[in-house]
């Protein structure tokens, strides 16, 4: 109960004095965590059962590794209260798309697309929305293809649709993300332009490592 109590303490801080209304509140965005954490792992089932197919067809597996996530309830409701919107379950469900999240990591640039199609394809899975960041990087150089696709959840008396963001990037592409997104919060301050140029450029080499991994491939599958 010492998580329950963290909970409420820090939303009664948001809004004091209305605990009776908190306690409530707080079940509602357990059970809002139960929702998007098997909606996640439904899109991991499916791609595990890509894998393994690929794996069983052509001796190879596209995929690298899967990690997901779900943001607490403390993080849930703090990004609501940043955006102005009621600190509610059901206002998180209305305005939140990354509640749920679901990383891949991909051998090669190409098996990032065919996975991307794949999921796309299925009959139950609806994809809203795609930012393709590889193609079109982030300014800060950050690569990697992200699709929110809406993923039904069959409850024991309901079927419910729930938003998973995806990304899928390649090993090279989640090793420079990764290391960004250390040094950005390791800075105590604003960093220096010629360190984001050089991070950028880094980037682009990484991408270049990519292309040229992936045409190494390509002649080697021919032979």
């Amino acid at each position: 109960m010492d998580e329950q109590k963290f909970y409420l303490d820090t939303i009664e801080r948001m809004m004091p004095g209305k605990r009776e209304q908190l306690v409530e509140a707080f079940y509602e965005f357990l059970e809002l965590e139960h929702l998007y954490g098997s909606a996640a792992e439904t899109v991991r089932t499916q791609l595990n059962i890509y894998d393994n197919e690929f794996s069983m067809k052509f001796q190879r597996n596209p995929i690298h590794g899967i990690d997901s996530r779900i943001k607490s309830p403390q993080s849930i409701m703090e990004k609501l209260q940043r955006k102005g919107y009621p600190l509610t379950a059901r206002s998180a469900r209305q305005h939140l798309m990354d509640i749920a999240g679901v990383r891949v990591v991909c051998n090669y640039v190409n098996d990032i697309y065919a996975l991307a199609e794949l999921l796309s394809m299925r009959g139950d899975f609806k994809t809203v929305k795609v930012k393709d960041y590889i193609k079109d990087p982030k300014p800060s150089g950050y690569r990697s293809l992200h699709m929110i696709v809406m993923v039904p959840v069959y409850l024991s008396t309901s079927r419910r649709e729930v938003p998973v963001e995806i990304q899928i990037r390649t090993i090279a592409m989640d090793f420079w993300a990764s290391l960004e997104h250390q040094l950005k919060y390791k800075a105590t301050g604003d960093v220096p332009d010629s360190l984001k140029q050089e991070l950028q450029e880094l980037a682009a080499t990484i991408s270049e490592t990519d292309l040229r991994m992936q045409g190494i491939y390509d002649q080697i599958n021919t032979l």
